[in-house]
């Protein structure tokens, strides 16, 4: 069964490189996280530990985690890779309720298009409010806001890598 989520957004960019080179280099999910393990305005000067089986999200069914604090309040969400097609697209959604504080379940993922001398990058993500009534009210006001922040920092992230 395939979920439906409320709210997308989603960042592009051309590549100075090939699908290949790219997928590979946010094939790495702790690169491609790297933002929120890092103290930052958007996660309240908090980080969160990210962390993948065995598999690494290398291949469906691959669990990744994120866990920290942030204010005090203890953050977690698991993740499942739920598609995976080097080097064209990864995909990878919440596998329950997350415990995060600006939004609830997700989808996301990115695709990679190949032209003439570079490749297009597109990095989105599909998600709801979080069912916490403090946190649905914190994502009317900042959902949108942070996970504009989470696909542009993918997306520049892999910008300034080649």
């Amino acid at each position: 069964m395939t979920l439906k989520f409320r709210f997308h957004r989603e960042e592009t960019a051309d590549i100075a490189a090939s699908p290949q080179a790219v997928f590979a280099f946010l094939d790495d999910h702790k690169r491609l996280a790297a933002h929120m393990e890092k103290p930052s305005l958007m996660m309240a000067g908090a980080t969160m530990k990210i962390d993948t089986d065995s598999r690494r999200g290398h291949v469906v069914g691959s669990q990744i985690r994120l866990k920290g604090r942030v204010l005090g309040i203890p953050l977690s969400v698991e993740e499942t890779v739920i598609e995976y097609e080097p080097p064209l697209r990864k995909t990878w959604e919440t596998c329950a309720e997350p415990e995060l504080l600006v939004i609830g379940r997700y989808r996301m993922g990115f695709e990679l298009t190949s032209q003439t001398d570079k490749t297009q990058l597109r990095v989105w993500i599909d998600y709801d409010l979080s069912s916490g009534v403090w946190a649905r009210w914190l994502g009317k006001v900042l959902g949108k806001v942070y996970a504009d922040w989470c696909v542009t920092r993918m997306v520049r992230d892999a910008e300034s890598a080649f």
